[in-house]
């Protein structure tokens, strides 16, 4: 069975939107991202415009160490890779075919985008203890990009398991349920974390 996939394939419409759609709102995202932080380097008495309350706030997140992974902002990570998966989408919408190591560079692509981003999430809750609106939104991004090419791929074979087995079935069937779960998580988890100042303003 060829594990080389097109638009054609009813599975894989939906899944080159989503690669489409979801990279360009993680561009985007990212791009603001980049450039607020630019503007506060420029100008320590910069407020940027997600910071918001005292957990809302980009203005902690930018200037702390975790926001410099590799000793770069972190932001110019999203602003290099997600025209990769936008550029993805695009092809796959064109009728495109793509070889089994270009979906095992997505996944491994998007699996560490997805361990990078619970590390951040971890980073922010318990260690920042702030949140940064620009950083979620690349987070609701990378969560359901991360399961729905996994399921596409284990599905089809490219990582080099059986295409039709119980494990392709059980995330094809729940990769939704997976995303919901894995948003409901974080958001118990933000909730719970920062309940005293929600609590404080009601």
């Amino acid at each position: 069975m060829s594990t080389r996939a097109a638009v054609g394939e009813p599975q894989e419409r939906p899944l080159a939107i989503g690669l489409l759609l979801g990279g360009l709102i993680g561009l985007v995202a990212s791009a603001v991202l980049l450039i607020e932080r630019i503007r506060l380097a420029e100008d320590s008495g910069y407020v940027p415009t997600c910071s918001i309350n005292p957990v809302l706030s980009c203005g902690n997140v930018m200037e702390s160490a975790q926001a410099a992974l590799l000793g770069f902002p972190n932001p110019i990570i999203g602003v290099a890779t997600f025209p990769v998966v936008v550029a993805t989408g695009a092809a796959l919408l064109a009728g495109g075919r793509l070889a089994r190591w270009y979906w095992v560079g997505l996944q491994v692509g998007v699996s560490m985008a997805f361990a990078f981003v619970c590390w951040l999430a971890f980073q922010s809750l318990y260690r920042i203890g702030a949140l940064c609106p620009y950083c979620m939104v690349v987070w609701a991004v990378v969560i359901p990009l991360f399961w729905y090419v996994t399921a596409r791929n284990v599905g089809a074979g490219a990582l080099g398991a059986a295409p039709d087995g119980r494990l392709a079935d059980g995330l094809r069937d729940w990769r939704g349920p997976l995303v919901f779960g894995t948003f409901l998580v974080i958001v118990l988890l933000i909730l719970e974390r920062f309940w005293s100042y929600w609590s404080s303003l009601l």
